[in-house]
């Protein structure tokens, strides 16, 4: 058991630096927002890890970026990303590893439940605290649209990348 938590604590380091380094490359080239960078390290955490190191690395990830680059920003984008990439990470390991459902379903499910997610956040922060954000339906609908070539490459690369693992049993499943 020992062996087990450390082996994942490990990991969910290494997600987390993962996803504090790909976000830097790609807006160093004005990339960021497209792209998604900071979503693969988050969602393929969910293929390796357990539903709470999972949703740690999702609720730290987007923390510690903000802290050690400034993105995302500290208000009012970092409350709902924590949000969306912890929904990430819990939605995936747990129908991945616990229901043992295929990739793609848990890869497509986390990735819309993350997203409502982050409109109800968007929601509570434009109601509560008068931030301005657009509708959640509003906002849902342009990240979609402006995130299109990240979820073509989250689609394509995160399978390839959990299917070479677990051909090579780096993965538990």
């Amino acid at each position: 058991m020992k062996n087990s938590a450390t082996k994942e604590l490990v990991l969910s380091a290494l997600f987390i630096a993962l996803g504090v380094v790909l976000p830097m490359v790609f807006h160093a080239i004005g990339a960021g927002p497209v792209f998604l960078p900071m979503h693969i390290p988050v969602l393929l955490a969910g293929f390796f890890l357990s539903v709470p190191y999972a949703a740690l690395v999702g609720i730290l990830t987007p923390i510690l970026s903000s802290v050690i680059t400034g993105m995302p920003p500290m208000f009012p984008v970092l409350p709902f990303m924590v949000f969306e990439l912890l929904t990430y990470g819990v939605v995936v390991s747990y129908m991945y590893r616990k229901m043992k459902v295929n990739i793609f379903v848990a890869l497509i499910s986390a990735m819309v439940a993350g997203r409502i997610a982050a409109g109800i956040v968007v929601w509570v922060l434009a109601t509560f605290f008068m931030a301005k954000l657009p509708a959640p339906t509003v906002f849902i609908t342009g990240a979609i649209a402006k995130g299109i070539p990240g979820i073509i490459i989250q689609l394509i690369f995160i399978p390839a990348i959990v299917y070479m693992l677990k051909k090579q049993k780096i993965v538990a499943r």
